[in-house]
């Protein structure tokens, strides 16, 4: 069974950074894509960034240059790297992965950007 736990989210003023985790357990984040998607109250859910198993990324055109996504595969976690945070970032932050034809997500983390 796949388990995902993210971490990390917090309040914090525009312009500062956050990193947040995402611990997972069932599968190697090396081994399948993950993701990194965000969800604001009476928003759809949207992809941020991804990282494949050959290390390839994708990130939104609303993070590029700005957000980076990373994995440590003795940890099985993967990271995302938030500088330059705006206010328009501040949303529920979710882990992702599709194992076995199954999405699997995290509880969410929040992350607040506010002066």
């Amino acid at each position: 069974q796949v388990q995902i736990v993210e971490s990390g989210g917090g309040l914090v003023q525009p312009g500062e950074s956050l990193r947040l985790s995402c611990e997972v357990r069932g599968v190697y984040v090396t081994a399948y894509a993950m993701g990194w998607f965000r969800q604001s109250r009476g928003q759809e859910r949207e992809l941020v960034a991804r990282i494949m198993p050959d290390g390839g990324t994708f990130y939104a055109d609303s993070v590029e240059g700005r957000f980076t996504i990373s994995r440590d595969r003795s940890k099985n976690t993967v990271y995302l790297q938030m500088n330059s945070l705006t206010v328009p970032d501040s949303s529920v932050y979710y882990c992702n992965t599709f194992y076995s034809g199954i999405n699997y997500w995290g509880q969410g983390t929040q992350v607040a950007v506010s002066s």
